[in-house]
């Protein structure tokens, strides 16, 4: 699951590129049986004991413990020298020299995956971190396991570099599970801003029922009350299977349990319910009854399910002009792009553009809105509008807000198609604080409409943060 949870991406690090070589020097003497390289001699290749210490990395030479490592029907023999192991963690040092201290020379650790092992012993010997995709949540378990806490410490940068709607859900769970308060923060701002792509995700359907609940519970998820209903069936589904059930509807309704009633149903619209909910026959006949007296009557029924819809999340803006004008001849659209480029100092969530309209009344525009990232498009969408010719700003929205990482340049676009002449931007700014946001701006190559960072069109950036 972590394959398709999170991108395909590694993270190698080390203090001295030399203990690296040095690593895999030692890897490839162990593939040849060798014991240590260059013979009884091989101390004098290596100047540093960083490097030195690195040869010893899953060498049987000198080793003085070794540990079984992994579940049954899977385990791997792994040779360990507790000198550099009780320097390395904490928990070494009081299981080798401890005053409960056992002398053992074979250990058995069953709940620890191999890969995962060898990489945190790989940190302690090499003083090199390498981390991938599939085995970071099973590294950072065994980092917290054995109190390495610069390991663990990276394990959580490379969840957050990789955290995104697809995973979040999971790595709510995990973060939780391994007292990481900074990564739950980061997992609940991608899933209340993402929270319509972060319910429909794989992910979501293999979370714990604990968590399920907080997720029910959450007043700023950005999501239809449909989707929500939706998502928890499907999270149903999942959850008849791990336990054995057949998926039936009295099924689902079991394993959901009380958190049925954490779903806002009397919130959604009466289309959505009468089309959806009511239909589903998750709900019991009084339940979809006293539903529907509460969308229709005048005197409305009690209810176990909360009746206020959630207040999602207020949607911020960055102005980046100081003043607008308008002018005749200017500004005029025939098809040609405005586009201008933006950086962020921290994650936010890019939710649409604030555009300029007529300026001469009354219009209705269309407008192609793109966001690209180093020319690649993130979201598209052809939108019409209604300006009525004030000098306001008029939003346009994607289908989803987009996730945007800090330092790092994308390309907001829009093509505007109308007969009318519109206001424009002066005076722009090359940086703006919005917020706790620091937005900076730069021209793109791909505005062919004469906007840029001084003046022109997409005075404003909506975004979540």
């Amino acid at each position: 699951m972590a394959a398709e949870l999170f991108p395909a991406k590694k993270l190698v690090s080390s203090a001295s590129s030399s203990s690296s070589s040095a690593a895999s020097l030692q890897q490839q003497n162990l593939s040849n049986n060798n014991p240590a390289p260059g013979g009884c001699s091989w101390q004098g290749l290596y100047p540093t004991i960083r490097e030195r210490n690195s040869v010893m990395f899953n060498n049987e030479m000198m080793a003085d413990v070794h540990f079984v490592v992994g579940p049954p029907g899977g385990t791997q023999r792994v040779p360990g020298h507790k000198y550099v192991l009780a320097v390395g963690s904490s928990v070494f040092h009081a299981m080798f020299y401890g005053e409960l201290a056992e002398d053992t020379e074979e250990i058995r650790i069953p709940d620890v995956e191999p890969p995962s092992f060898l990489a945190m012993l790989k940190y302690i010997y090499c003083d090199e971190i390498d981390l991938c995709a599939d085995t970071v949540l099973a590294t950072l378990y065994a980092a917290k396991k054995y109190i390495v806490p610069h390991l663990a410490r990276a394990c959580v940068n490379f969840l957050e570099t990789s955290l995104s709607a697809k995973n979040a859900c999971v790595l709510l769970s995990q973060s939780c599970l391994f007292e990481e308060p900074d990564l739950t923060q980061r997992c609940w701002e991608v899933i209340d801003a993402q929270a319509e792509l972060a319910l429909r995700s794989e992910g979501f359907c293999d979370i714990d029922a604990q968590t399920l609940e907080s997720i029910l519970r959450r007043e700023t998820l950005n999501a239809k009350e449909m989707v929500v209903f939706e998502a928890a069936l499907s999270w149903a589904e999942a959850e008849c299977q791990r336990r054995d059930l057949p998926p039936s509807i009295d099924n689902k309704r079991l394993v959901l349990g009380k958190a049925i009633y954490l779903i806002r149903i009397p919130a959604m619209a009466l289309e959505d319910f009468a089309n959806g909910a009511a239909q589903s026959g998750v709900l019991t006949l009084n339940e979809t009854n006293d539903i529907f007296l509460w969308f229709t009557a005048s005197r409305k029924p009690e209810l176990l399910f909360c009746t206020k819809p959630r207040k999602g999340l207020a949607p911020q803006r960055c102005h980046r002009f100081q003043s607008c004008a308008y002018r005749s001849n200017q500004w005029r659209y025939r098809g040609r792009c405005d586009s201008i480029q933006f950086a962020v100092d921290r994650r936010v969530f890019i939710a649409g553009f604030g555009l300029y309209g007529s300026s001469c009344g009354s219009a209705e525009y269309s407008a192609k809105m793109e966001l690209k990232r180093q020319g690649v498009p993130m979201a598209q969408r052809l939108i019409k509008f209604f300006s009525d010719g004030s000098s306001s700003t008029f939003p346009v929205w994607f289908d989803y807000p987009v996730q945007i990482e800090p330092d790092t340049f994308y390309t907001a676009s829009v093509v505007l198609d109308g007969n009318e002449l519109s206001y424009f931007g002066q005076e722009g700014m090359t940086e703006v604080q919005s917020g706790k946001v620091t937005f900076q701006f730069q021209c793109s190559s791909d505005s062919t409409n004469g906007t840029g960072v001084q003046g022109g069109q997409i005075p404003e950036l909506i975004f979540y943060a």
